[in-house]
């Protein structure tokens, strides 16, 4: 295989969105999980604002069916508009439109929960012949640690594969894929880069080989789309993303992983939903002062109990 190149500026991120969020029932029977709010914003537009502020602007979300209010929330809203300007809510106004300013926002459907290696393969035609990122939904990476910037210039330099790596518990590494690394390459950002000599999906902890957790953001070549096509179902009788980055691997594609320190929230199951909102709204300038007070009082009264 030819090295991948590595002189293309990435500007197209894919969000696979197709998700039923079955742990959330009954709260998304009728609404997408990704548009949940934590705290007042859908978590969806926290990923896509993280795009945006890596200079990503053209964003492809696989979606699938009954999704439409998905893209519905990042398109302009003159109606809702017009009403908050003649109350003269400004606040509110910009509020609504931001989203829609973030990036230019297509759709591709999934037909099909067919795995998330499936779902990175429906963004083929859209992202064509050059690298470009995917970000996992279930992780909101803080505007003030954002990773996205030092794994695209480890792309620049490296080429290949650049993956966002956590230090996790080794009892929680069978929750993940798990990269086996050969050291720190370099460092950018603040964050060491480390290369990458093998990949596994969800071992069990005492077959992991590190304890160096792929969380969800990657940066892909277009050689993962034929790697895709040619990947076999894997765990949960799903095509894997691990597995095909696995193949490019073998195949001399170099892979390396940034490993993330700054602040990220789960959204992926209730409690690190509920964690997240607590945490984000804590931290908030215009709800903060008010909330940590009652929070403080709520915990203490608890304590007493």
């Amino acid at each position: 295989m030819p090295e991948t190149a590595r002189s293309h500026a990435i500007s197209k991120a894919v969000i696979p969105v197709a998700g039923a969020g079955t742990r959330f029932l009954p709260a998304t029977k009728a609404v997408p999980k990704v548009l949940l709010p934590v705290v007042d914003r859908p978590s969806l537009e926290y990923i896509v604002e993280e795009a945006s502020r890596a200079g990503i602007d053209d964003v492809l979300l696989v979606t699938g069916r009954g999704q439409e209010s998905i893209i519905d929330h990042f398109d302009r809203s003159p109606a809702l508009e017009a009403l908050l300007e003649a109350k003269g809510d400004k606040a509110r106004i910009e509020a609504v439109k931001h989203s829609a300013q973030l990036a230019a926002i297509t759709a591709t459907r999934q037909d099909e929960p067919r795995g998330l290696g499936h779902a990175v393969l429906c963004a083929a035609s859209h992202v064509g012949d050059e690298p470009f990122v995917v970000q996992l939904g279930d992780d909101i990476i803080d505007g003030r640690d954002t990773i996205l910037p030092a794994m695209m210039r480890a792309h620049a330099q490296f080429g290949g594969i650049v993956l966002a790596l956590l230090e996790v518990p080794t009892e929680h590494i069978q929750r993940y894929g798990c990269a086996a690394t050969t050291g720190v390459a370099t460092t950018l950002d603040g964050f060491d880069v480390v290369a990458i000599n093998g990949l596994v999906e969800k071992p069990a902890p005492q077959d992991a080989p590190s304890n160096l957790a792929v969380i969800g953001r990657y940066v892909l070549p277009p050689e993962i789309f034929p790697a895709l096509r040619e990947t076999a179902p894997g765990a949960g009788n799903e095509i894997q993303l691990t597995d095909a980055m696995a193949a490019l691997l073998a195949q001399g594609v170099p892979v390396h992983g940034v490993v993330f320190t700054g602040r990220r929230y789960d959204v992926g199951d209730r409690g690190d939903f509920l964690k997240a909102t607590v945490q984000l709204a804590a931290e908030r300038e215009d709800l903060g002062p008010e909330f940590r007070s009652w929070l403080i009082e709520y915990v203490n009264n608890e304590l007493k109990q």
